[in-house]
């Protein structure tokens, strides 16, 4: 089965909320809602969805913006940073629902006006009472419409008082409400199940819950993206929809993602922020790529892994995402990344790893330039799961630890055997030329000639006596890092630790 021939255009959106950084989750919605935008030749609109003001961070609408290009996620209208400032475009804004207050207050009226909304004056003290009682009696905590049926004297009388009030939408409570989601077909939910929901809150601004439809509607969304814990809440949408004698969008509820445990993605288990695996070194392409394999395959038979966001595009197909809940691997992610780091060439590699290393040798107050950089990095490419990972072992590099014996030795060698073997290898190191030292290839050849059959018995204490750590790269690759002149002082102070 794949995506059925949509007839008019497609609209789909994206509309995080400027609360903190962004959810891996609410990532993968924005992944799946473009890929599915981009692969229907319609159109990807970012909205802001801001009504609650009490969770805003003061430059994190600039951080989104700046991550969805990041991506790549090209939209056609919206919400854009340009020269530091925020700016909108397209023919239906305003894009920031805060700016759309008197949008959301008329159609909350008109709500009123059908019998399908009513003002509710409950203080935040009897709301809790009741959950309470409800709870302890066992039903579902849910409004008990005690102030549906007040007077239009009563609610005039209460709000020229100055009571505090909302505004609920009636829902129906009777029979079912069945819809079709695009991923899991037909959806049933007892509207006995169905809560009065707020619509406006008491501060004036809207409830996700009722500006989303509002806003779906009047921009023309064709397509909601949403995870799979709105599945219940959908029916309370439809009855808004169908309110106001409005179409109802297409629905697609992506399912959870899960730790490997199969709890859902929190972060008491780790990183949960797109934000968090940026600054450890994970390229963009691995992000994406790891991030589209969560609940989604490329088709039956299919053994590809590895995808670029245009490959994507053409086989994205909401057929093949799974209903069931996708774990976050992220020894997988690991192996997607470590992969795209041995494709990108040196040049590309050193410009993501330079500011890393320039930050992390600044702050221990040790010098380095650029070939020495660009030496370190393309030895440890072939080691790193990410690049923040680039500084876990390179300190030897640039200071000189205490040489230990008894760390030097091959399986139990004396004192004699390895200073034998350490002067055995300084002889030879001095004979190579400035020249054959810059080429790895010619380093290895002669020390491999000097060690004969008895690699380990030379070249283990070298490799040793030139970092003074027990993991390292080869011997080979050490010296062509560190160079002819402070290798053989390295090796010369080694051999006179180990005095006559």
């Amino acid at each position: 089965m794949t995506d059925k021939k949509i007839e008019k255009k497609v609209r789909v959106r994206f509309a995080p909320s400027p609360t903190g950084y962004l959810h891996i989750g609410n990532f993968r919605t924005a992944l799946y809602g473009y890929l599915f935008a981009k692969k229907n030749k319609g159109d990807f609109i970012l909205r802001i969805e801001d009504t609650d003001q009490k969770r805003q961070k003061s430059d994190a609408l600039e951080r989104l913006i700046k991550l969805i290009n990041w991506a790549g996620f090209d939209y056609s209208e919206g919400v854009y940073l340009e020269n530091g400032k925020i700016v909108e475009r397209g023919a239906f804004g305003p894009y920031i629902q805060s700016a759309r207050l008197k949008i959301y207050q008329k159609y909350a009226e008109k709500l009123i006006n059908l019998g399908k909304a009513y003002y509710c004056f409950c203080t935040e003290e009897r709301l809790n009472e009741m959950r309470k009682r409800q709870i302890a009696e066992k039903k579902p905590p849910m409004y008990d419409r005690t102030c549906l049926n007040l007077s239009q004297n009563e609610i005039k009388k209460r709000i020229r008082a100055g009571e505090k009030y909302v505004i609920r939408q009636k829902v129906e409570t009777a029979g079912v409400t069945e819809y079709h989601d695009l991923i899991r077909q037909k959806v049933i939910i007892k509207n006995e199940l169905l809560d009065d929901q707020i619509l406006i809150k008491s501060d004036g601004y809207p409830t996700y819950n009722f500006a989303n439809v509002i806003d779906d509607h009047l921009m023309q969304i064709t397509h909601v993206f949403r995870g799979e814990e709105y599945v219940s809440s959908t029916p309370k949408y439809i009855q808004l929809y169908n309110s106001f004698g409005w179409s109802v969008p297409e629905f697609v509820h992506l399912p959870l993602l899960l730790n490997p445990d199969r709890s859902k993605l929190s972060k008491r288990q780790g990183d949960v922020a797109v934000e968090d695996y940026i600054s450890k070194g994970y390229l963009k392409e691995a992000i994406i790529n790891f991030v589209a394999l969560l609940g989604w395959n490329p088709g039956e038979g299919s053994t590809q892994e590895f995808f670029s966001l245009k490959e994507l595009i053409e086989k994205f197909d909401l057929s093949h995402i799974h209903k069931g809940g996708a774990v976050f691997d992220l020894k997988k992610l690991d192996w997607l990344n470590g992969k795209y780091i041995r494709e990108k060439n040196d040049t590309e590699l050193f410009a993501l790893c330079r500011p890393i290393l320039v930050d992390y040798l600044g702050k221990n107050g040790w010098s380095f330039n650029d070939d020495l950089l660009k030496k370190i990095i393309s030895v440890e490419k072939m080691r790193l799961k990410n690049l923040a990972e680039i500084t876990g072992n390179i300190d030897f590099y640039f200071q000189l630890f205490p040489f230990d014996k008894e760390m030097a030795r091959w399986k139990g060698m004396g004192d004699k055997e390895l200073k034998k073997s350490l002067q055995k290898a300084l002889k030879t190191l001095i004979e190579i030329s400035e020249f054959d030292f810059e080429n790895k290839i010619k380093l290895e050849e002669k020390l491999l000639t000097m060690a004969g059959e008895k690699r380990g018995e030379y070249l283990f204490p070298l490799r040793y006596a030139l970092t003074r750590v027990g993991k390292s790269p080869s011997p080979f690759e050490v010296l062509w890092i560190l160079g002819k002149k402070e290798s053989l002082s390295r090796l010369k102070l080694a051999i006179e630790s180990l005095g006559g």
